[in-house]
């Protein structure tokens, strides 16, 4: 590598360690963390279960071709 990249590639580990942005340690209690899953779970039922957004395979792309386009025809 010469001189030119090494010196672009120090330039960008050096921005990119200045915008890290380290996670702050959970300062909760036990009985705070316990509470918070608490109302989690209650939020979960309320919409039907734990697995109700993955009950369903995903019908993302499953249609094939879009259907209002028109195939090209040699005049």
């Amino acid at each position: 590598m010469d001189k030119r990249l090494q010196k672009r590639h120090k330039r960008q580990v050096a921005r990119a360690r200045e915008k890290v942005k380290l996670s702050e340690p959970d300062v909760r209690t036990q009985e705070q963390i316990e509470a918070a899953r608490e109302a989690s779970r209650a939020v979960d039922a309320r919409r039907g279960g734990t697995n109700a957004n993955y009950s369903a395979p995903s019908v993302r792309n499953q249609a094939g071709p879009a259907s209002h386009s028109s195939a090209k025809v040699d005049a």
